[in-house]
């Protein structure tokens, strides 16, 4: 692993343990580079500011670790793996929820479960006349559709278990994607 890496993964690590005891806003780069036992040239380095290190975090840590589950068999695993990471970096994506960095939150959400919805949509689309304009606009909604559910889960002080969230998505979602997918099949452009 090259030096960069580990100075920006030693950096994430920093932030994450700032962030179980004290709000992003509250954290300056001063106060990171002290706990990390770097200077501020070092974080400038890798770094815009805090913002563009929490993208980093979110980036590194979650989005690139769901690509083998973009298919209609496995959408589920992805999604569940979405609900586990926010579960286990509880302290963080609250943190992150509830503060400036926010964007950088959705952003991450909208990503991997767009990333995730569109895999199924084009698997199921195969055969079928669909323009990319209708995917997107199906894969959109539905992503819009989980992100706020997501969101709305961490409000709620992600009482229910992340196994019964899909359970719960599988059901309402079973079948849809390609019913959509179907009524969109030849339906001439609107544009």
């Amino acid at each position: 692993m090259s030096t960069a890496l580990l100075t920006k993964k030693a950096l994430a690590h920093s932030l994450k343990q700032l962030m179980e005891h004290t709000p992003l806003n509250k954290i300056s780069v001063r106060h990171l580079v002290s706990h990390c036992g770097v200077n501020r040239q070092t974080f400038y380095y890798h770094f815009q500011d805090i913002f563009d290190l929490l993208g980093w975090i979110y980036k590194t840590e979650a989005v690139e670790s769901l690509a083998g589950y973009r298919s209609y068999s496995t959408w589920t695993d992805g999604f569940y793996r979405i609900f586990c990471y926010i579960e286990n970096n509880r302290a963080f994506c609250y943190n992150t929820l509830d503060s400036l960095g926010r964007t950088h939150l959705d952003a991450y959400l909208y990503e991997v479960t767009h990333d995730l919805v569109m895999g199924v949509i084009h698997e199921l689309a195969e055969g079928l006349e669909v323009s990319s304009e209708d995917k997107s606009f199906i894969a959109n909604f539905y992503t819009l559709a989980f992100t706020g559910l997501i969101i709305q889960w961490m409000r709620d002080g992600m009482k229910d278990q992340p196994k019964y969230m899909i359970e719960q998505l599988s059901v309402l979602i079973e079948g849809n994607f390609l019913k959509a997918l179907q009524k969109y099949d030849q339906k001439p452009s609107l544009r």
